[in-house]
């Protein structure tokens, strides 16, 4: 079958649904460990996964639940989370991963457009909360052999009186839609982005092509397996090769190189955040320490040349800057084998990339232009915050980052045609902290922009217009957006002016407000 100019039978490693490679996964090596949660020290070996997979698509199965049927998945990392996910993708239904660091009003109403047949909450959230003015089921889970015992409806004490031999197995193909998750866009609330199998097959295969990884890995993934980097990073190589996947609910300055160490791992993902974090409070670690770890990467902006080559310096790790995308999968990734610092490495194996002109004619090596891309491995679709769907099957996609390809083939990212700010490797919108701004009593008109940060690559701070005879305090600042944003959208730092200033159009100029703040520290 040919899907989006892809033939699935012709790839590297031939497109297989869940079933089919957990089952032959717990035939080769029942007792190998799949899963290691490094949070609570448990883990999970493909021999019972394979079979607790099979008993959440019984389950699922027993409650209505269909290939196609989205069941919405609300929990921070941990071990239980990807058993679901993976009974879900058995029975060939869509996993809505939301993540929960979303504020609570978000939540709400994304689950009300999407509408799941089911939603499946952590025992640690506020389900009921979460989960109001749905009009399908909503169940709760804890832990697989813990406390949840005493409760017969919790979830997975219903499945302990499942036979895993009477389980469906769906072979679901490459253009089934596999999953639908959040994003932070351009505007206050995030939007949706719909990709199919065949997408996340596409860019796992990219990843293995840059990373080189096999089935006797062990990886480390500290991220939530809400965010689309998560996914292909560390979910679907681990599903393509039968390696070890280890996780963790967020990385742990003081617990990340015992990780290493004590579980023999190869592979960690990485942000800028990290990286910089482990260069400005060095632990002292040398490549001796920990002589397994061959590879870690970073992602999500960009890594200048001299932060890369020190921080090898440091660790003695080879460090691998990738560039993607939630709507595309992987853009571009320097490989385990050739590389080029300050660079974010050459097009992914199986993505359509193309700079374009202002005109949307493709640019010559060495000019700057926007990068686009297309093809197979980018998503299928978004769903606008307002509910909206839009079909992108056929579309090339614009990614508003200028960049330049050299001719060798080495792509530059030279800057971004947005305001995002990415703070940590997270895109934040600066709208949606202006609106939390403008409801302040003393703040007349306000701008949130980042600025230049050692450890988080960008922090957020924010420029006021107090009200006549008033005045506008950090403190103030911050209890007021308490009530509004997470933490990490908050301004950690606030200035007073006269006027912001504006375009002919009356928007705000951002750019500007950074040159203030770069002249204030002066």
């Amino acid at each position: 079958m040919i899907v989006r100019g892809t033939r699935e039978h012709d790839l590297a490693l031939p497109f297989e649904p869940v079933a089919r490679l957990l089952d032959r996964y717990a035939a080769r090596h029942a007792q190998k460990s799949a899963i290691v949660d490094l949070d609570v020290d448990k883990s999970i070996d493909y021999g019972r996964l394979r079979d607790e997979s099979r008993r959440v698509a019984r389950f699922l199965a027993d409650r209505g639940i269909v290939a196609g049927d989205r069941v919405a998945l609300l929990s921070d990392e941990c071990l239980e989370k990807l058993v679901l996910w993976m009974g879900i993708w058995r029975l060939g239904a869509v996993v809505c991963p939301l993540n929960v660091e979303m504020n609570l009003a978000y939540v709400g109403e994304i689950l009300g457009h999407l509408k799941p047949k089911l939603t499946l909450w952590n025992d640690e959230l506020d389900g009921p909360a979460l989960t109001a003015g749905l009009e399908t089921a909503a169940l709760r889970f804890d832990t697989m052999d813990g406390k949840g015992s005493a409760d017969p409806d919790e979830v997975f004490v219903q499945l302990k009186t499942i036979d895993p031999g009477a389980a469906p197995g769906v072979d679901y193909d490459g253009q089934d839609i596999a999953a639908i998750f959040c994003t932070s866009g351009t505007t206050s609330k995030p939007k949706c982005v719909v990709f199919n199998h065949l997408s996340y097959w596409l860019s796992g295969l990219s990843t293995l092509d840059m990373l080189g990884l096999t089935t006797n890995d062990r990886t480390l993934e500290y991220r939530s397996f809400g965010w689309n980097s998560a996914q292909i990073l560390s979910l679907m190589p681990w599903l393509q090769t039968g390696l070890t996947l280890h996780i963790a609910r967020r990385f742990s300055h003081s617990r990340f190189f015992d990780w290493i160490r004590d579980h023999g791992l190869t592979f960690a993902a990485g942000v800028p955040t990290v990286v910089n974090m482990l260069l400005n409070e060095p632990m002292g670690i040398k490549a001796d320490d920990v002589p397994t770890l061959r590879l870690m990467t970073c992602s999500t902006a960009p890594l200048s040349a001299d932060q890369w080559r020190k921080f090898e310096d440091m660790y003695g790790v080879t460090l691998l800057q990738l560039y993607g995308m939630s709507e595309a999968g992987w853009i571009c990734g320097n490989r385990h084998d050739h590389r080029q610092m300050g660079t974010v490495g050459p097009p992914a194996k199986h993505q359509e990339f193309v700079i374009v002109n202002p005109d949307g004619t493709p640019c010559p090596p060495g000019t700057e232009g926007e990068v686009t891309v297309g093809g197979p491995q980018t998503c299928i679709a978004t769903i606008s915050p307002n509910g909206d769907w839009q079909d992108l099957s056929e579309a090339r996609i614009k990614t508003g980052d200028l960049a330049i390809m050299g001719e060798d083939g080495f792509v530059r990212v030279t800057g971004r045609t947005k305001d995002l700010i990415i703070r940590g490797g997270v895109n934040i919108a600066p709208l949606e902290i202006d609106h939390v701004l403008m409801r302040h009593d003393d703040i007349a008109e306000a701008a949130s922009v980042g600025v230049p940060d050692p450890i988080y690559g960008e922090e957020i701070v924010c420029y006021v217009v107090p009200m006549p005879d008033r005045e506008v305090t950090l403190a103030s600042v911050e209890a007021h957006c308490a009530n509004d944003l997470p933490a990490f959208k908050r301004p950690k730092a606030v200035f007073q002016v006269v006027a912001l200033p504006k375009s002919d159009r009356g928007k705000i100029r951002r750019d500007a407000l950074r040159e203030l703040w770069v002249k204030d520290q002066a």
